[in-house]
């Protein structure tokens, strides 16, 4: 749970979906952000966290990467135009699809390679070897996932609800986005400049 609390870049996607696309919406970038969980899990389970890890030249380029996409998510989101919903049909209208929201939360997650070396460090602690490892990862996967989505929905997509007004006005929506995309570039900043 400390681990889900982190704010972060996960943190960030699921708190700006909630205030853009509302806090039910929200889980469509959560579901994303679970696949790349699964994705890290597997990648140190069959050994290439361990091989990132190791590789000065991979793990940077991850890194980068990462930065990268974050920045050009922060940048996206602070040219955003207002989008003044006056009706119901314009609220409809101004949705997100589902996976387009999946596709985001997937990349913010998995092009974090904090998180494999993460997980690299985490979870052989909670993986027996004398045991069949299998039905450990499995549950190691639903633990992790269980968690996180309590976290991220259950808490960081409830604490923007009450920010939800700010976005019936342009100005509120303006100050919003670049409120989390200037997080969005920070987080970019702390992954490059932080070893």
């Amino acid at each position: 749970m400390v681990i889900s609390f982190t704010p972060g870049a996960g943190a960030i996607n699921t708190m700006s979906n909630a205030l853009s696309q509302g806090w039910r919406r929200s889980i469509w970038g959560i579901i994303g952000q679970q696949l790349a969980l699964i994705v890290h899990v597997v990648i140190v389970a069959a050994g290439v966290g361990l091989i990132v890890a190791r590789s000065e030249i991979l793990f940077t380029v991850i890194r980068y990467a990462g930065a990268a996409y974050l920045v050009y998510l922060g940048v996206r989101l602070i040219l955003t135009r207002p989008n003044l919903r006056t009706s119901p049909e314009d609220e409809v209208d101004a949705r997100e699809g589902h996976w387009s929201m999946i596709r985001r939360g997937f990349w913010v997650n998995l092009l974090n390679p904090k998180a494999i070396v993460f997980f690299l460090a985490f979870i052989p602690q909670f993986v027996r070897l004398d045991e069949p490892q299998l039905p450990q990862y499995v549950t190691l996967i639903i633990t992790v996932i269980v968690v996180d989505v309590l976290v991220m929905w259950g808490f960081f997509a409830a604490a923007a609800r009450p920010f939800r007004r700010l976005t019936r006005s342009a100005r509120g929506q303006r100050t919003l986005n670049s409120v989390f995309g200037a997080l969005f570039i920070g987080v970019a900043a702390l992954l490059v400049f932080l070893h």
